[in-house]
């Protein structure tokens, strides 16, 4: 280990119990409910085992007042749930961490579609979401003090079937526009007893809840506080240097630890396009000069340097990490042994928010094997041997040639990786060129690094090959990683890509990686929908350009509400002068002018503009895939067992996509390990009854 480093190890008390480093996975979203305990006992023990000290749970709610559907959320209101969680609490245990559990109560913030409860709140002030997954028509109650007694009866309830299941740290949630943090905040609390008006009575009801879980499961468990301080940080108080010195202050010694962060997903989870490591420092900076607990937060921290820099300041305590935990599980054991170099760093894309967003168990652009740990057997650090002694070619050394190689190579094949480039990386090459995804570039590091220590991996740039080159080579496993292509296609009402726009000047991504500048002021037409549309329209703009993006979608780059960067793409284009037109269609483009109209109503609109970038449908580079298929005579006479396409030229989509391709193609090589998953069920130890 880097003596530097030796701080991260240090034991830390929390309450009656230890964390035996400083490494702790804080709460986070999995997608892994009580449908799933099985997958989520084993990528939460994925996490004990790679060296995380304390790993916590996501949500968990405490009543069906707190329901979150369809979005995944987890319960503990019975026998059934206790034993679910107590997969997770014993995969956890068996490597030595502690298990944290995050009880929660959403309060006005969820829209309980399933229980049909109104929701909860302070004074009856809803979270009027414009993201449509956070929308429904139910507004909120406003609370009485019997349901005040009751959400604490329910708390208690809740840690103590926590205990039962095995957890160690039991949390009180009062963060990210959840019912406590509705109590602390003026804007949702307008009460006028003594649950409301001065900060001290905004924070009873935090308090109250702390003291409540303290008095039933606190001799056992250390009991955290969660706790947002974004807004309050921002708020003026005549005592304190602002509301959130006051909040803090005032329950300063009341839990046993603090876990502190920013208020809104955007915000809290930020993408590294606009937040860099680190980033929460200046919010949460002051909270160990005001209380003598351990604090946790965190940074999407991947260098031991800047963990060790928070802890010795005084910042933190303890290295918190959601984001960081799942690119790699076993990033504190790579620091403990000296191997900082070999973590597999996250890269700030937020495709594990977005599989939160969309319901499915969490995913990972570094790390394929995130919630594949029970399903295929995937472990992050370890792989099958060989069952054969065939030497694997992987044509193209994108995101998912370089992964395909890497894993292979783990397993002990000979690998050789050749692409056309004179550099490795894809599409990633020009992408991280662009305006704020330089981190993205650890993709295609990590993996290029690693290929080169290995003495059984040949890298060769510069080499396009061609069938015949294929067929004389001596390989038994081929896999075609070619890429894909953009197209110039348009789109219709119909909402699908239709025909084609083949004028001049009209350019694709591209046309822009080979070095085309295009000419402005720039019409750039999005149906991509992710965030290359938005980047290239800034590049363009940074360049000097007059820029217009438009798209058929009602925002600009529509599915990065998913990764929680649309807010800040907005703010970069009006920033940057880019116009932008939602809801658009692009019909045509002749002497200058493109023709455009409302995809609803029709109504039409002309643009001045000298080219335009299409950034729309992709299709699969796969014609040499085409042709060796085509040959089968000629691959059995060259002892070629089989060619598979993998990544974009099997399907374009997303680098997590690809990636995830090129995984699977080298885990089931030889067929040693299947394709499909193992199906998770329930546990189910009582019949169907009433819901709590």
């Amino acid at each position: 280990m880097n003596p530097n480093h030796k701080i991260l190890f240090e034991p830390v008390k929390i309450g009656p119990v230890t964390a035996p480093n400083r490494f702790y996975q804080v709460p986070h979203a999995s997608g892994m409910t009580e449908a799933n305990p099985r997958v989520r006992a084993a990528f939460r023990g994925m996490k004990a085992e790679g060296g995380w000290g304390v790993v916590s749970t996501g949500a968990v709610s405490i009543h069906p007042s707190s329901d979150d559907s369809p979005l995944p959320f987890a319960r503990l209101w019975d026998d059934n749930d206790i034993a679910s969680h107590a997969l997770s609490c014993d995969a956890i245990h068996e490597h030595g961490a502690l298990a944290a559990v995050e009880l929660w109560h959403g309060g006005a913030s969820v829209m309980n579609r399933t229980s049909r409860i109104a929701p909860y709140s302070p004074s009856g002030i809803p979270w009027a979401a414009t993201h449509v997954g956070f929308m429904g028509q139910q507004r909120p109650k406003i609370m009485d003090k019997d349901d005040i007694k009751d959400v604490i009866a329910w708390q208690v309830a809740a840690a103590l079937r926590a205990q039962q299941a095995g957890f160690d740290i039991v949390y009180i949630y009062a963060g990210m526009g959840y019912l406590g943090y509705e109590y602390l905040l003026e804007e949702y609390n307008h009460r006028t007893d003594e649950y409301g008006g001065s900060v001290t009575n905004r924070t009873r009801f935090v308090r109250e809840l702390i003291e409540a879980t303290k008095d039933a499961v606190g001799d056992k468990c250390g009991v955290a506080l969660r706790i947002s301080l974004e807004e309050l940080r921002g708020k003026r108080n005549d005592n304190f240097a602002s509301e959130a010195h006051a909040v803090v202050s005032l329950l300063a010694d009341v839990p046993d630890l603090w876990d502190v962060k920013m208020d809104s997903s955007p915000t809290d989870c930020g993408a590294s396009r606009f937040r860099e490591e680190g980033a929460h420092e200046p919010t949460i900076d002051f909270v160990k000069s005001v209380t003598d607990k351990p604090v946790v937060g965190v940074g999407r921290f991947t260098s031991p340097d800047t963990m060790v820099s928070q802890v010795k300041r005084g910042i933190l305590d303890l290295v918190g990490a959601a984001r960081a935990s799942i690119a790699d599980p076993f990033l504190p054991e790579k620091i403990r042994t000296g191997d900082a170099d070999r973590i597999r760093e996250c890269i700030g894309c937020n495709i594990c928010i977005a599989s939160w967003h969309d319901g499915v168990p969490v995913r990972c652009t570094q790390n394929a094997t995130i919630g594949e740990e029970w399903r295929k057997g995937w472990h992050p650090e370890s792989f099958n041997k060989p069952g054969s002694d065939d030497r694997i070619l992987i044509v193209g050394g994108g995101p998912s040639g370089l992964e395909a190689g890497l894993v292979a190579a783990r397993r002990g094949y000979h690998v050789t990786i050749a692409d056309k480039a004179s550099s490795m990386g894809g599409r990633l090459n020009f992408e991280t060129s662009l305006p704020g995804l330089n981190a993205w570039g650890r993709v295609r590091d990590y993996r290029l690094y690693a290929l080169q220590q290995m003495g059984n991996v040949d890298l060769f740039l510069e080499s396009e090959l061609t069938a015949e080159d294929i067929l004389e080579l001596g390989h038994q496993q081929i896999a075609i990683a070619t890429g894909a292509y953009w197209t110039k296609s348009l789109y219709s009402a119909l909402e699908i890509p239709l025909g084609t726009l083949d004028s001049p000047n009209v350019f694709t991504p591209d046309d822009l990686a080979s070095g085309v500048v295009p000419p402005g002021p720039v019409l750039v037409y999005d149906f991509d929908n992710y965030y290359l549309g938005g980047v290239i329209a800034e590049s363009l703009a940074q360049q000097g350009s007059k820029v217009c993006y438009a798209t058929p979608a009602g925002h600009a780059s529509a599915w990065t509400i998913m990764t929680n960067e649309q807010p800040f793409v907005h703010q970069a284009m009006h920033e940057l002068s880019i116009d932008v037109k939602t809801q658009t269609l692009l019909t045509a483009y002749e002497n200058g002018l493109a023709q455009l109209e409302n995809i609803f109503t029709n109504a039409p609109d002309q643009l001045k503009v000298n080219s335009i970038v299409i950034v729309g449908l992709r299709l699969p580079n796969d014609a040499l895939y085409q042709t060796l298929v085509s040959r089968s005579d000629d691959l059995q006479k060259s002892d070629i067992a089989a060619v598979q396409r993998i990544g974009d030229c099997s399907a374009a989509g997303a680098i997590v996509h690809a990636v995830y391709s090129g995984h699977e193609f080298a885990r089931s090589l030889d067929n040693s390990e299947q394709k499909s998953y193992l199906r998770d069920i329930p546990i189910q130890l009582n019949p169907p009854g009433l819901a709590i």
